[in-house]
């Protein structure tokens, strides 16, 4: 589904991305866990096209996109869900969910949206901004679903959420993956989180991917090690 070869991704002169090397099987689940600062959100970003790649490749469904624009990414089947939601405060929940119809292959929202995110389905007409954090985070990755993506990208989708709607989020992505048949790559901080989830798991380390492990075969310890101070 995605792969990444050699990728190198720099702020101005620094290198953040080194080298990054991975893949996302078709309709697997995908971690990315580290520190804050440790190239997650960058390397997220050159995915999706945000972040000029100055290095290496990205190959989606055998296709190369290292320079194809978002929006075009976005055609070929992938979505974003980016840290900190960036839903729209004054739209409705409807309307928010609606944007992501722009370059998606549904006319109109389709049923099953709300039929995983009930809570939106009676909120419809209440603004984004009103919506607790958590519910701002389903409607995010709402709006990705109209796009019918076959890979969802999301960043640290846990941040600033209660535990109860950290587990929920869980749940329903793990449908998201058996029932729709969608590939998840995901960055994450919450490593218990991150291994309930996925089936792979990538440390990131100072822009390097430095432990790659199936999710049953982690060393916990280890991991741990890379996400304290």
């Amino acid at each position: 589904m995605l792969e990444l070869s050699k990728l190198e991704v720099s702020y101005g002169g620094s290198t953040v991305v080194r080298g990054v090397s991975l893949n996302v099987e078709g309709t697997g689940t995908c971690a990315i866990v580290g520190r804050n600062g440790m190239g997650k959100s960058t390397l997220l970003k050159s995915i999706i096209g945000m972040m000029p790649v100055r290095a290496g490749s990205i190959r989606f469904e055998g296709e190369d996109v290292t320079r194809e624009p978002s929006y075009r990414r976005v055609r070929a089947g992938m979505a974003y869900v980016p840290q900190g939601r960036m839903i729209f405060p004054n739209l409705t929940v409807e309307e928010n969910i609606s944007t992501g119809l722009e370059t998606g292959r549904y006319r109109s929202i389709p049923d099953f949206v709300y039929e995983f995110f009930p809570v939106l389905a009676d909120m419809r007409s209440r603004k984004g901004g009103l919506l607790s954090g958590g519910q701002q985070q389903q409607l995010a990755i709402a709006r990705a679903l109209v796009s019918k993506p076959k890979l969802l990208i999301l960043d640290e989708p846990t941040e600033g959420i209660q535990p109860s709607i950290i587990k929920e989020i869980a749940r329903t992505l793990g449908r998201l993956g058996q029932e729709l048949g969608i590939s998840i790559l995901f960055s994450e901080q919450v490593l218990s989180f991150a291994l309930n989830l996925s089936e792979t798991l990538h440390v990131i380390d100072r822009g390097q991917i430095v432990r790659t492990a199936k999710c049953d075969e982690v060393d916990v310890d280890d991991v741990k090690s890379f996400l304290t101070i």
